[in-house]
C-alpha cells in the first residue's frame, strides 16, 4: 500500500523458462514455444511486481545510533498514509511537524509505506528507533493499514490475526522462507507499548485513518481503529482516535467531495496535501484532547506554516 508507480523490466526467455530436469529435445521444442508464443502477443514483457511490493519488502539496515543534541525526539511509527514519497501523495506525519516547537523538540517520521504492525517489527525498522530512544522521548503508532493483507504469501506476507488476543499460528514465511510465529494485531500493538516503556519512552497509539467511505460498506479500517481503542484502554496508553476525527470533519461530504478534497486519484487509501494536512490538524486535535498524555506540552498555540481548515 506504498502508492509508489508501478515497475517493468525485460525478462529473458530463460527467466520464464520451466525448469524440470526433462531431455534437452523437450527443452528445444520448449524455447521454440515460448519464442513463438512472444511474438505472437508482439513480444510484451510480463508485467513484473509493482515497485510498491519490493518496497514494501525492504528490510531495515543495521542500526546505527547517531543522536545529536539533548532535545527530546517524538518518533511516528506507521505506514504510507503517514509517510509517503510517492508524486501527489502525503502523509500526515510529512507535513505535522509544524505545529511543534522546534526549539522543545524534534519530529522523526519513521512511517514506511507497506508496512503492517508485524513487518514493522519484523523487517528491523522498530529496532532502529529502539536503538536511538531515550527516556524523554515520545512514539506516535499508527497501524492497521496493512494487518488485514494475507498472512503468508510469495508477495508481501505483512497480515496479523484479527483481533487483539493471544492467537499465533507458524508460518514458514513466502517470502524470507523462514520459519515465523504469527500473532495477532494487538500483540505487535501490546509488544510496541512494552519496548518503548522498557526504553522509557511514552508510546501513544493513534487510530488508522479511514479509507474513503463507501455506501454500504464496512472499511477495514473501522475494525482496527476499534481495536486500537480497546488496547489502549487495557495498556493505559494516550489514544489519538484519528478514526473518528476524521470521519467526523468529512461529516456532511459526499464520497465524491471527500474523494476530491483530500484523496489521491489513484486510490482510495492515500491522501493528497489537503488530506494529509487535515489528518495531521485531527493529530493534534486528539493530543489536546488527551488527559494523560504531556506531549501536549511541545505543541506551538498556532502551526508555523497553513494547514488546510
Amino acid at each position: 500500500m506504498s502508492g509508489l508507480p508501478r515497475q517493468r523490466k525485460n525478462v529473458t526467455l530463460l527467466e520464464i523458462m520451466p525448469y524440470s530436469a526433462i531431455s534437452f529435445s523437450v527443452f528445444r521444442l520448449n524455447l521454440l514455444f515460448v519464442a513463438l508464443s512472444l511474438l505472437l502477443v508482439g513480444c510484451k514483457a510480463p508485467v513484473v511486481a509493482p515497485l510498491a511490493t519490493a518496497e514494501a519488502n525492504g528490510t531495515a539496515p543495521q542500526a546505527t545510533p547517531s543522536r545529536e543534541g539533548s532535545l527530546p525526539i517524538l518518533f511516528l511509527v506507521g505506514d504510507s498514509t503517514v509517510h509517503n514519497t510517492a508524486p501527489g501523495i502525503v502523509g500526515w506525519g510529512d507535513v505535522i511537524g509544524c505545529y511543534f516547537d522546534p526549539a522543545k523538540i524534534k519530529v522523526e517520521n519513521h512511517a514506511r509505506p507497506g508496512r503492517s504492525s508485524r513487518t514493522f517489527q519484523t523487517q528491523g525498522w522498530w529496532a532502529q528507533i529502539l536503538a536511538e530512544a531515550r527516556p524523554t522521548d515520545f512514539v506516535i503508532i499508527q497501524l492497521g493499514h496493512n494487518d488485514s493483507s494475507p498472512i503468508n504469501d510469495t508477495n508481501r506476507s505483512r497480515g496479523t490475526i484479527p483481533g487483539i488476543g493471544e492467537e499465533s499460528t507458524n508460518i514458514v514465511n513466502g517470502l524470507t522462507h523462514q520459519s515465523e510465529t504469527v500473532h495477532t494485531y494487538g500483540w505487535y500493538l501490546r509488544q510496541f507499548i512494552a519496548d518503548a516503556r522498557a526504553k522509557g519512552m511514552t508510546p501513544i497509539l493513534c487510530t488508522p485513518v479511514s479509507r474513503l467511505p463507501s455506501q454500504g460498506k464496512e472499511l477495514d479500517t473501522t475494525r482496527y481503529a476499534a481495536w486500537s481503542r480497546e488496547l489502549a484502554g487495557r495498556e493505559n496508553v494516550p489514544l489519538i482516535d484519528l478514526n473518528s476525527l476524521v470521519l467526523a470533519r468529512w461529516d456532511g461530504k459526499t464520497p465524491d467531495e471527500i474523494k476530491t478534497n483530500y484523496f489521491t486519484p489513484k486510490d482510495n487509501t492515500h491522501f493528497n496535501r489537503a488530506g494529509a494536512e487535515l489528518n495531521a490538524a485531527c493529530v493534534v486535535e486528539g493530543l489536546r484532547r488527551s488527559t494523560n498524555c504531556t506531549l501536549t506540552e511541545f505543541l506551538l498555540k498556532e502551526p508555523t506554516a497553513a494547514v488546510s481548515p
